[in-house]
């Protein structure tokens, strides 16, 4: 197996139904990346917000893990650029670069009626609708409602190392695909270059999230 000097945590997120684990499946021929769903540890019943951000710290140590063997992470689930950058390890990764899947809110809940018929009810669709509007907001600005994920969170994240950043700050991309009326195939050779794009922007330093991010000024990352 290939492995690399200079690797990256690649974190696919968005709400549910976005086609998240389907566009990941596309990855798991490239050779020195590792594919992984967030969910694989197991979801307790009683997962709240503070189980999902210690959860994404346990995450972050394997990708460290594959980090001192050469290898690339791409994990799939719901934690936006905010919990990656704040959870306690996160410094120690080489690179860290982020996409949000998304899909039109109509399409959403069509999918979530198709993939669960009868489960959820109006409360709980709404609830979905509601997270993943936030994501985009997340995505696009640091200071768009933050609380929504600081509020109440696990006492260890470091919540003071992005949110004093603006949406200027080159340092705060999430890549978006809106995956609502794009063939699975497309998006999935989507994440394929994405993948590879953060490759190279990491081993020439040019990646946004590159190691020495939390301390770096604002020129880093501009392209």
């Amino acid at each position: 197996m290939v492995v690399h000097d200079r690797v990256v945590l690649f974190m696919l997120t968005g709400s549910s139904c976005s086609g998240k684990t389907t566009a990941a499946h596309a990855c798991t021929t490239i050779t020195g990346l590792v594919v992984h769903d967030f969910d694989e540890v197991g979801v307790p019943s009683c997962a709240d917000l503070v189980w999902r951000q210690r959860a994404t710290a346990d995450w972050i140590g394997r990708a460290i893990d594959y980090q001192s063997r050469g290898l690339d992470l791409l994990l799939t689930g719901q934690s936006p650029l905010g919990e990656i950058l704040t959870s306690p390890s996160a410094r120690a990764l080489d690179g860290i670069a982020v996409c949000l899947l998304d899909v039109k809110d109509r399409e959403r809940l069509h999918r979530l009626d198709a993939r669960d018929p009868g489960r959820w009810d109006l409360d709980a669709k709404r609830s979905f609708i509601q997270w993943a509007r936030w994501h985009r907001e997340h995505a696009a600005d640091p200071q768009s409602r933050p609380e929504v994920i600081t509020a109440g969170g696990w006492a260890a994240m470091r919540w003071d190392r992005w949110t004093t950043w603006t949406s200027s700050d080159p340092r705060w991309h999430t890549a978006v695909i809106d995956t609502t009326s794009q063939p699975t195939t497309d998006t999935g050779a989507e994440i394929q270059r994405w993948v590879a794009g953060g490759r190279a922007a990491n081993a020439s330093a040019r990646l946004a999230l590159a190691a020495g991010w939390d301390h770096s000024d604002q020129s880093r990352g501009r392209r």
